[in-house]
């Protein structure tokens, strides 16, 4: 084969070509596969903060732990000199029970002789472990007139039942099971441990939930009462979240007002249950999270919860990459300007013609940024909730009495939400019942400045005749129809 004029075959320049091209490919296939391991690193870094944020904005409560500790912690205890802050004591009792002299020693330490100066106090507030056992020796007789069995009752029992049901724990103890089982979310073995352990009281899971269905049933009245006021309420703050009935998924409503608390346990998440415990016709004012059920209260005037929108905009800016942060960000500052504009306004720094016109200009932005049309699907699907809301975003810089977050309906269902973690829900609807009635007694009492124990304690020991009556009468609600 004939040489080219460099004298080189062409076979072997060839080769030559073929073996450059395969070590510049080589190379480029290195650094190739250096940039997907680099991709793929990151990639998990944001999957796994997506994740972690998803499952936080869905997280009803605190999670356990937020993280690694940090590597430089601020060292506990107080802090020094300016910064000290003053040191609280417990106050002295109001009431002393018994007093207990404590006389002086007749010698000191060293042995000599010791010589009385004054009388010092010192005070302990103890709890009391050892029960109360009574017997009421019930005289029981029958009329002259029409022969009917009488018996006598005095005002500590809470039931008129004898022979084997004669046995029966105290109006006390009945409301401390009622109130650890729902309110602080005891399981009702922990319950019999609680009494066996630190009061000495028998007492069996059937037993306590014998106790806990009874307590409920005695305040049918007051929880109807409870719902006349929240249907009669101008202002309101509803929420929901899961639940188990038997294993299956129900949903905790929640309905606060100003002066009560109403919870429900149903089995639906839509609007019937709005127009069951409110009807559909209801026109207050309501501040909630968006949920579309919401927006067949079409007479309400809605005001979205800020706080939702907030970490709904948070979420988004966790995981967004170059111009996908612009949107999430520019609702995130409007936002916060308008709870700015309202301390403001309740700081009195601001005139009322002064709010109109900020306010008129946040909403102006607000237009102008939903008339663009982000292209990120996390961001086009918070733009379209905005835009169909979007005359529910600052409805609270008009009128004062709207709140601009959902905090009061979140703070009522917290603790419920903290229980259920405990105990999962309810075993049957009797238990639902129960349940949804006692939480929304103790969320009112507290808002009506009623003591809830002794409330309780009061309520069971009434008559039957006189008990639904003396039950709303004492919270000041509406009396049994």
């Amino acid at each position: 084969m004939a040489e080219d004029s460099k004298g080189l075959d062409p076979r072997d320049r060839k080769i030559a070509e073929l073996e450059a091209e395969n070590q510049r490919l080589r190379a480029q296939n290195q650094r190739l596969q250096a940039r997907v391991t680099d991709l793929e690193r990151r990639l998990a870094q944001v999957l796994g903060k997506l994740d972690e944020a998803l499952r936080a904005q869905k997280r009803q409560a605190a999670p356990f732990s937020k993280g690694p500790p940090k590597e430089d912690p601020k060292p506990r205890g107080r802090k020094p000199e300016e910064e000290h802050g003053m040191h609280a004591h417990r106050p002295p009792p109001d009431q002393v029970d018994e007093v207990i002299p404590v006389p002086l020693p007749l010698r000191c330490g060293c042995g000599g002789p010791v010589d009385f100066d004054r009388t010092a106090q010192q005070f302990q507030t103890e709890i009391p472990r050892k029960p109360i056992h009574r017997r009421f020796d019930i005289d029981v007789g029958h009329c002259r007139d029409c022969g009917r069995r009488v018996q006598g009752r005095h005002p500590l029992q809470t039931s008129d039942a004898l022979g084997a049901a004669a046995s029966q724990l105290g109006p006390d103890a009945q409301a401390m099971t009622a109130l650890l089982k729902d309110q602080v979310g005891v399981s009702y073995g922990d319950l019999r441990t609680i009494f066996r352990d630190f009061f000495g009281i028998p007492l069996s899971p059937g037993g306590a939930a014998r106790v806990v269905l009874r307590v409920a049933a005695r305040l049918e009245a007051a929880y109807r009462g409870i719902l006349c006021v929240t249907r009669k309420s101008r202002l309101l703050y509803p929420d929901e979240t899961g639940w188990k009935v038997g294993g299956r998924l129900h949903w905790l409503w929640v309905f606060v007002t100003r002066t009560a608390t109403l919870f429900a346990i149903r089995g639906s998440r839509g609007h019937d249950v709005l127009s069951e415990i409110l009807g559909l016709g209801w026109s207050g004012d309501t501040t909630h999270d968006g949920w579309a059920p919401y927006d067949f209260l079409e007479e309400a005037r809605h005001q979205q919860c800020l706080g939702h929108l907030i970490r709904r905009a948070k979420v988004l800016l966790e995981t967004a990459t170059r111009g996908a942060v612009r949107f999430p960000r520019a609702v995130l500052g409007l936002l916060r300007q308008g709870l700015a504009l309202r301390d403001r306004r309740d700081r009195g720094e601001i005139s009322p013609h002064g709010l109109s016109v900020a306010t008129g200009r946040l909403e102006g932005r607000l237009v102008r940024l939903l008339d663009t049309v982000p292209t990120h699907p996390g961001n086009l699907k918070f733009a379209k909730h905005l835009v169909a809301h979007e005359q529910e975003i600052f409805p609270f810089l008009h009128h004062p009495t709207l709140e601009p977050t959902g905090n009061r309906a979140d703070g009522a269902i917290r603790p419920a939400v903290a229980n259920r973690k405990v105990f999962g829900g309810n075993r049957d609807p009797a238990g639902a019942r129960a349940q949804e009635i006692l939480l929304s007694l103790v969320r009112t009492a507290a808002q009506r400045g009623v003591e809830i124990l002794g409330y309780l304690s009061r309520v069971l020991r009434a008559r039957p005749q006189r008990r639904q009556q003396l039950a709303c009468r004492l919270l000041g609600l509406p009396p049994p129809s």
